[in-house]
């Protein structure tokens, strides 16, 4: 179970980091299952999976953060025996995966309050808390047209379209990635999901720092959404992940080189707000 969620998480078929995270901590609950002769054990054997969980990629600042939070809280409860410890590891996945629902519906709110009817909103790939806001200004009545990238090459965005394009009061409209300097110019906004933000870099999806360089051009603010544990204070090395070069071409080509980072790095000076559940703050 949890050998075939790490893989799944390295072949990113979880589309979002907090989908990634949750899928993570659910897959940690596999061990309950098992049998262990010892409380020495289990705990060994949570921290080894926990461990092989993060390895699958280093890069998701919510995957590393839920997993040592899950992995703390059964250290500091110091159970008596392999029940005990089952027990507080149940406990700890419900109440982390909580707090990612939790955090992304918070961020989500947040980020509504810079959206006003009308508005046209342009946003990249996939990402669930910005799906969260879109669905919260339907709450609030409020009608926006959304242009959606396509998010080459894995097409991620085409599942955010059909999603965006079922909530009331959106007008979903999918673009190729290098339309979107063309689009731009009538937008109000683009609001992006991230990865992670470590100092002075966001993390995203690749695409995203080109997205934030046009719209700087534009004068389009460009708005980040995501939990407050995607922020990272302390020491953080992105290991970039490239992905097949199949994903780009099928045909096999010996005449070229093909590469295919799947993120890329984007200067917070091009962002003009980051929305978490914690708040709102302007980068700068």
């Amino acid at each position: 179970m949890i050998d075939e969620t790490a893989r799944q998480i390295r072949d990113m078929r979880t589309h979002s980091s907090s989908s990634v995270a949750i899928t993570a901590a659910g897959a940690l609950l596999g061990l309950v299952e098992r049998e262990y002769p010892s409380l020495e054990e289990f705990t060994r054997d949570v921290e080894r999976n926990s461990t092989q969980l993060r390895q699958a990629n280093p890069s998701h600042a919510s995957l590393q953060n839920t997993q040592h939070r899950i992995v703390d809280i059964l250290r500091d409860a110091d159970p008596s025996d392999v029940q005990a410890a089952k027990d507080t590891l149940e406990n700890a996945v419900e109440d982390t995966v909580a707090s990612i629902q939790g955090a992304q519906r918070r961020a989500a709110v947040q980020a509504v309050e810079l959206l006003t009817d009308g508005d046209v909103v342009l946003t990249h790939d996939y990402s669930t808390t910005v799906l969260a806001a879109l669905e919260e200004a339907s709450d609030r009545e409020l009608s926006l047209s959304v242009y959606v990238t396509e998010a080459r090459p894995r097409y991620m965005g085409r599942r955010m379209a059909r999603h965006v394009a079922g909530i009331e009061h959106m007008d979903a409209t999918l673009i190729v990635d290098s339309a979107a300097g063309h689009f731009l110019s009538g937008c109000d906004r683009v609001l992006v999901g991230m990865t992670s933000i470590a100092g002075d870099i966001l993390y995203n999806r690749v695409g995203t720092f080109g997205l934030a360089a046009c719209a700087n051009q534009r004068n389009v603010p460009f708005t980040v959404v995501g939990a407050a544990t995607k922020v990272i204070d302390g020491e953080f090395v992105f290991e970039n992940d490239f992905r097949s070069a199949v994903e780009v071409m099928r045909e096999p080509t010996e005449a070229f080189h093909i590469s295919n980072p799947a993120y890329d790095a984007t200067p917070l000076d091009l962002v003009d707000s980051v929305v978490t559940d914690d708040g709102r703050f302007h980068p700068g």
